[in-house]
């Protein structure tokens, strides 16, 4: 697609002439990545539900304190995020939103609003690395990233997480690059409130990550210096303070509530937890992030990987350094812990970009090194393979096929062909450009159309939407084998989970509106228990699925008590 270049070259001119119109561009594309899906989406096993669910029980029961989810403690994060989900969803109350608290895509908008918040704030730490032109393109690029567009669309805490680790970095880099007269223009005096102001909310979200990532690469680049002079501008004795100021009266009021069992619990078993093993079958091997870098990163991912060794040879400059120092540290203690979940990167990957543009400015991306040109390809990969695992899912469960979906996979690929094309041509810029073109359509067909076209993956809302067509005001409900978090969220807290059949067929005898979902394996308990109990229930429905989490198959009989 040859004609894309003098098109993307405009705009990418035109939005760059200042700061405002490129963050407005941003904006506008940060939307456009990530909203295809937001509103639709099902609520997400199992992470997205817990902190949802977690946020509608602290409206229910107006204890802003403590985190629970159903009757059990859920004291593994701090309170930041369901803070910022509970006063999203009473906004939307208070604007008369029908059953706010039931639409998980309120509690999704922090996330959103996080995710925005990284691309503007990666264009603003980039800005200390290279010109106006080349950060926005960068920011570009982090809007089209894979993994920052799934974090944007769950409701826990990683896109909002991300935007405190690069506004950190970003004041970080700034006052590194002062120090080592490598800044193009003099720091702000408020740069200080950035770097701390972030750490605070960083801290009230998940606890140490953001200080991790800060801390060891001061540490390393400290080392180099023998000195740790260089951030005297950063007014480490009022940052601190302004922390304490932030972050101690919850702390200090969830200790109080939970005689310390909160700290015991985040601390020794979570957190230690995943440095000892991994937790909740997310174990894997050292090295796991470097292979999942090419989907996770995608699509800028192959010309990243082509960015190393520019990277290499240029590792003493200061800009240089500071990103590795960045990057490398901090990935070494995520690859070495056994628990392994994709989002852990993600506040690395704007250095990862930063090296990437400073390889493009400097000359650093080779088109005619050894394996280039198929390492290029891997931007075509990644779309190829997903048309074909989203086909075959919508044929296999649903017997259907994504025709809304494939004129947007289709048009994803040929761009995604473009790009090899660019590259060969050795337009570097046009390529990245049109990497992020990829990302938009591939996510309109994806989000947009073949997963909402998924009904198997649906099992949850579906459950949901035959417990509300019994016609009852407030049911009581229970589930036999299918206990996944999102269906608490979606037919309230006070959902009862049974051990087996029996348990249910003894659930429908009190008398009032009652409701059961059993399982097929329960089916021949759950019979048995109701002829010795002469109760005579109504089959409202058999609902047919996939529980992705399981990675099996179910029937779910849906019995109302008559």
């Amino acid at each position: 697609m040859p004609s894309l270049s003098p098109a993307l070259d405009r705009l990418a001119a035109m939005a760059s002439v200042s700061h405002a119109r490129a963050c407005a561009l941003l904006v506008l594309l940060s939307l456009a990545a990530f909203l295809p899906g937001f509103h639709t989406l099902q609520p997400l096993d199992r992470d997205e539900p817990r902190f949802a669910q977690a946020s509608k029980q602290m409206l229910e029961t107006r204890d802003f304190v403590d985190i629970r989810f159903q009757e059990e403690a859920r004291h593994k994060k701090p309170v930041g995020i369901y803070w910022l989900q509970s006063a999203t969803v009473a906004a939307g109350e208070a604007l008369g939103v029908p059953e706010a608290r039931a639409q998980i895509w309120l509690y999704r908008i922090p996330s959103l609003i996080g995710a925005v918040a990284t691309v503007l704030l990666s264009y603003w730490a980039l800005l200390a690395f290279v010109g106006p032109r080349l950060a926005l393109l960068g920011a570009a690029l982090m809007a089209a990233c894979v993994l920052l567009g799934v974090e944007a669309r769950i409701a826990k805490t990683d896109a909002l997480l991300a935007a405190c680790a690069v506004a950190t970095m970003g004041a970080l880099a700034r006052t590194w690059l002062d120090w080592t007269r490598s800044l193009a223009f003099v720091p702000s005096s408020r740069n200080w409130l950035v770097f701390w102001g972030a750490t605070a909310l960083g801290l009230l979200l998940k606890g140490p990550i953001v200080p991790m990532v800060w801390g060891l690469a001061i540490l390393v680049l400290s080392i180099r210096e023998r000195s740790f002079r260089w951030l005297a501008p950063l007014r480490f004795g009022r940052g601190l303070l302004l922390c304490l100021v932030v972050v101690l009266p919850w702390f200090v009021a969830i200790a109080w509530k939970t005689g310390g069992s909160f700290f015991a619990e985040s601390v020794g078993q979570d957190m230690l937890g995943k440095v000892a093993e991994g937790q909740e079958k997310h174990w894997g091997p050292p090295g796991l992030y470097l292979l999942i870098f090419f989907g996770t990163y995608w699509p800028a991912a192959a010309f990243a990987a082509m960015a190393v060794p520019f990277a290499w040879v240029r590792r003493r400059e200061p800009q240089v350094l500071f990103l590795l120092a960045w990057v490398v540290p901090s990935w070494i203690v995520f690859e070495a812990v056994p628990t392994k979940l994709p989002h852990y990167v993600l506040p690395l990957y704007p250095a990862i970009t930063a090296l990437l543009l400073l390889a493009v400015v400097n000359g650093g991306i080779d088109r005619f090194r050894r394996g280039a040109v198929a390492t290029a390809l891997l931007v075509v990969l990644v779309p190829l393979v997903l048309i074909g695992v989203i086909i075959g899912a919508n044929w296999s469960l649903d017997g259907t096929l994504p025709y809304l979906a494939l004129p947007f996979l289709l048009l994803a690929l040929a761009v995604a062909v473009s790009v090899v094309a660019a590259f060969r041509r050795r337009d570097f810029e046009g390529a990245l450009w049109r990497c992020v073109l990829a990302s938009l359509l591939l996510g309109v067909g994806v989000y947009g159309f073949a997963v909402e076209s998924l009904r198997a993956f649906k099992l949850s809302p579906r459950l949901a939407e035959a417990a509300r067509s019994v016609g009852c005001a407030d049911p009581a409900v229970m589930t036999v084998g299918y206990r996944e978090p999102s269906l608490v969220f979606l037919t309230g807290t006070r959902l009862a989970m049974g051990v087996d059949g029996a348990a249910a067929a003894a659930f429908l005898n009190p008398p009032g509106c009652r409701i059961v979902f059993v399982e097929s394996r329960y089916m021949a308990g759950f019979q048995t228990a109701l002829g010795q109990s002469g109760l005579t229930p109504r089959l409202v429905t058999t609902i047919r699925g996939f529980n992705l989490n399981g990675g099996r198959r179910l029937e779910m009989a849906v019995y109302a008590r008559p």
